[in-house]
């Protein structure tokens, strides 16, 4: 069924895909709403040491179970795994809300742990809202009208990016740290009533056995990397033997698993999808991508912060040229690939154009003005807004409905990863070009005593708060270090969302479906697919 042959979008597919956008709005803000709050949280909960894990339980039980998702939905239904995503969201958030003031809990365990602990239950239902929204879209509309509404949930996606943090710190400021969590209750609940009430979609009826070990191994996998990632170069350096040693078990841990899912008769991950060019070229492509979006997001703040001095008071705000270039171009690729029925020259003006941006973005230093760094920012977010919205709809079209869910899965897993690794990558980068700028400043007397050791524990941790122990003469030094250190890391996303402009250039070219999997408004269509390649 198409919304040209029904003459509309429908009241029923209209009111599940508001609930599908309550699920995204809720697993996409809550990536960025507690930071403007980790200060006053951890004053509160007074757990200095545990302030990254507040973030990293989030982020790792996230990545970990969202390809888990993909696969159990494939095998028991989307309807009650969607449900049950929401419902665990929503269990850890009103927990997190309360920690540290639970009584039954405080005298054995502190407020900091609490807290880490119902992050870690939030981010398991977390890893199933994008993933499951973005798959039952797939289920209820046709490949070629899946742009029209995919570009929405982008949008939402996008502008989370932006509204997180400011509303987090709203909440912060003029209420408590709490409501961040408690705000998502009344959006999960109106999220749970819609779905439970309107989307009613086939459940596969055979018997099916679960690859229990795949499941453990990818875990493993997964777990160890996102440490490796978060610890490496904060936590412990990266040549220790604490982050060698998860990189070891990451790599053993893989290599199995693909051996693991080669050898079951249904594997937590189909590895013949990857035979799929589509398929495989995506999953990079939404790899880069997640490389390029967080690694915007989490060092043009600094650059403009701490180099071009701007103001902190409201620092997402400064990220509205980026964020807005990515919802227009993303708004205008999903309609105009229901229009015309093909992606593929959207991916690849994407591409070039979030290169472009990203180059543009390394020629920045001291005296660039707010109006050219809004520019090429701008411009950076044009680009990743004509790749974000065709990178699903892409994969949905070649697979069958049986692997849907995995499928789909496996694009936002890959984003994810891409950007845990990308800020990571891009820390270490700055931190090595910024140490040996000191050094050499140091070695030839440019910096004072007192500036070099201000800078010595900072790595890519810095903040305006920085120049504080400095003396006047050297701030400017500083600040052109910091400028020319950061310009290789944009530099380095360059390269790296170049790789993404050559694989969209090798994309098969194949026309969207004008079937969705499951019309709505009659019996469950039979399991069928597009062009398999």
């Amino acid at each position: 069924m198409s919304s040209t042959e029904n003459g509309g979008l429908g009241r029923e597919r209209l009111v599940i895909l508001i609930g599908l956008m309550l699920g995204m709005l809720l697993g996409s803000i809550d990536q960025s709403i507690v930071s403007t709050a980790l200060p006053t949280i951890v004053g509160e909960l007074s757990g200095n040491g545990s302030l990254s894990w507040i973030v990293t339980a989030y982020l790792i039980t996230t990545a970990v179970t969202t390809p888990l998702y993909g696969k159990i939905s494939d095998l028991y239904g989307r309807s009650i795994v969607y449900e049950f995503s929401i419902v665990v969201f929503l269990l850890g958030s009103m927990l997190s809300g309360l920690a540290g003031d639970i009584p039954v809990l405080d005298q054995y365990v502190s407020g900091m742990v609490q807290l880490t602990a119902f992050r870690a239950l939030q981010g398991i239902g977390a890893g199933g809202l994008i993933a499951m929204a973005t798959t039952i879209l797939g289920d209820i509309f046709s490949p070629r009208e899946r742009g029209q509404y995919m570009s929405y949930m982008m949008l939402i996606f996008g502008a989370s990016t932006v509204a997180g943090p400011l509303l987090g710190g709203w909440l912060t400021d003029n209420f408590t740290w709490r409501y961040i969590f408690y705000i998502n209750i009344p959006i999960g609940v109106a999220a749970l009533a819609v779905i439970h009430r309107y989307l009613d979609l086939p459940v596969p009826s055979e018997t099916h056995t679960i690859d229990y070990l795949g499941a453990v191994l990818l875990t493993v996998a997964v777990g160890s990397l996102m440490l490796v990632t978060s610890w490496g170069g904060t936590t412990y350096d990266w040549y220790s033997t604490q982050i060698l040693g998860l990189a070891a078990v990451a790599a053993v841990a893989t290599v199995l698993f693909v051996y693991q899912e080669l050898r079951v008769d249904e594997p937590v991950f189909p590895i013949h999808l990857l035979r799929k060019r589509t398929v495989a070229g995506v999953d990079i492509l939404s790899f880069c991508v997640g490389v390029g979006m967080l690694g915007g997001t989490t060092y043009l703040p600094v650059f403009l912060q701490t180099v071009l001095g701007q103001s902190a008071t409201n620092s997402g705000l400064l990220l509205l040229p980026l964020v807005g270039g990515l919802m227009i171009t993303s708004a205008l690729t999903g309609q105009l690939m229901t229009r015309l029925g093909y992606y593929k020259p959207f991916t690849v003006a994407g591409g070039a154009i979030a290169t472009v941006g990203y180059y543009l973005l390394s020629t920045m230093g001291t005296g660039t003005t707010q109006f050219w760094s809004s520019t090429f920012m701008f411009v950076t977010g044009l680009g990743l807004g004509f790749v974000m919205p065709t990178l699903t709809v892409a994969v949905q079209n070649v697979v069958t409905r049986k692997n849907l869910g995995v499928a789909t899965t496996s694009v936002t897993f890959s984003r994810s990863l891409g950007s845990a690794i990308g800020v990571s990558v891009f820390g270490a980068v700055l931190t090595n070009q910024m140490s040996d700028r000191v050094a050499s400043a140091a070695a030839s007397g440019e910096l004072h005593q007192a500036t070099i050791a201000a800078l010595s524990d900072t790595g890519s941790n810095l903040s305006p708060e920085v120049f504080d122990a400095m003396t006047a003469a050297d701030i400017p030094i500083v600040k052109g270090l910091l400028a020319s250190s950061i310009d290789v890391l944009f530099l380095t996303g360059a390269v790296i969302v170049g790789l993404a402009f050559v694989v969209a250039l090798v994309l098969p070219n194949i026309d969207l479906g004008e079937e969705a999997h499951v019309d709505m408004d009659a019996e469950p269509m039979a399991d069928g697919g597009h062009s398999s390649e």
